[in-house]
């Protein structure tokens, strides 16, 4: 059964499709089976749930995606088969969204000490009063002609070399961990993370560890002791060289291997629902390893 457990959906503050529009794309590509695992959150997978019956030829694993920590490192947790009926989750989105919205003032300044002004209260009006994301700065900075003479911007606009996505990508290049303008927001502990997902009745997996690990690959071994039960190998974002490490070290351990496009909409333009990179050495093993998250056999779960 073709899968793409690493969706998100307009729940995700830079996410962009509803629900039946994320199942009718995962229709037309032939996928058997998806999960929506937006931020920090489940009324996404909620819905999508409460959408999918029986009688459709689709079938939906609960899911989510949590921002933590390890040891100074951001990372991303996914949690499939979770409880959704429960209060833990709604909790945590709410402590998340008033992290963010509390950084907000120290994100615009970071950016004018770079030379990079926006105004903050169309800023907020775009962002219908929530958490503004990366992404939503860099619309907003390349919707406006005045910033298009900017040295910082230049690369992001149509021609640049960052201009293939450039959303997510002035994300990366300013926002993301180690950037000029990061700010560093109190994530729960990875240990918590995964403690969480295992006490609303779900399976940890660590979200493409080669994107927040580039360089310390090795940290993944760590992180399968501390608790996760597998890791998403199969992604867009993994080079050969990682895939093959990723799965070694999955094979070797007998935990789970999963894959994902991270599907966002327009912040991720050249990402498309059930499209990621394999390596087809592992493609039975993988369909296994779905099995056990869909419920589908009754595999043991490493921990």
């Amino acid at each position: 059964m073709k899968a793409d457990l690493h969706i998100h959906s307009c729940y995700s503050d830079d996410g962009e499709l509803g629900i039946p529009e994320i199942m009718e794309l995962c229709r037309n590509q032939g996928i058997g089976l998806f999960s929506v695992t937006d931020h920090n959150g489940v009324k996404g997978a909620r819905e999508a749930a409460s959408l999918c019956t029986p009688s459709q030829d689709l079938s939906f694993v609960a899911g989510i995606e949590i921002d933590c920590n390890c040891k100074g490192t951001d990372l991303h947790l996914l949690g499939y088969g979770v409880n959704m009926n429960g209060n833990d989750f709604d909790t945590l989105q709410t402590a998340v969204r008033r992290k963010y919205l509390d950084a907000v003032p120290q994100m615009i300044r970071s950016l004018e000490q770079l030379g990079i002004f926006v105004d903050r209260e169309e800023l907020m009006r775009r962002s219908g009063g929530e958490p503004p994301t990366g992404e939503l700065f860099a619309e907003l900075l390349l919707e406006d002609p005045d910033q298009h003479s900017n040295p910082s911007l230049l690369p992001y606009l149509p021609g640049g070399e960052r201009s293939d996505m450039p959303l997510i990508n002035f994300y990366l290049d300013f926002f993301a961990q180690g950037k000029p303008a990061y700010v560093k927001i109190e994530h729960p502990d990875f240990k918590e993370a995964v403690a969480l997902v295992r006490d609303n009745g779900g399976i940890p997996v660590v979200a493409h560890p080669g994107l927040n690990l580039k360089g310390r690959e090795g940290m993944v071994g760590e992180l399968m002791d501390l608790g996760a039960a597998g890791l998403e190998v199969f992604n867009n974002y993994h080079q050969e060289q990682q895939m093959s490490y990723f799965a070694g070290e999955i094979t070797r351990r007998g935990a789970l291997m999963t894959c994902g496009s991270d599907f966002h909409g327009h912040t991720k333009p050249r990402i498309h629902i059930g499209q990621y990179k394999l390596l087809e050495d592992f493609r039975e093993y993988l369909d296994q390893s779905v099995s056990v998250i869909s419920g589908r056999t009754q595999k043991k779960v490493s921990r």
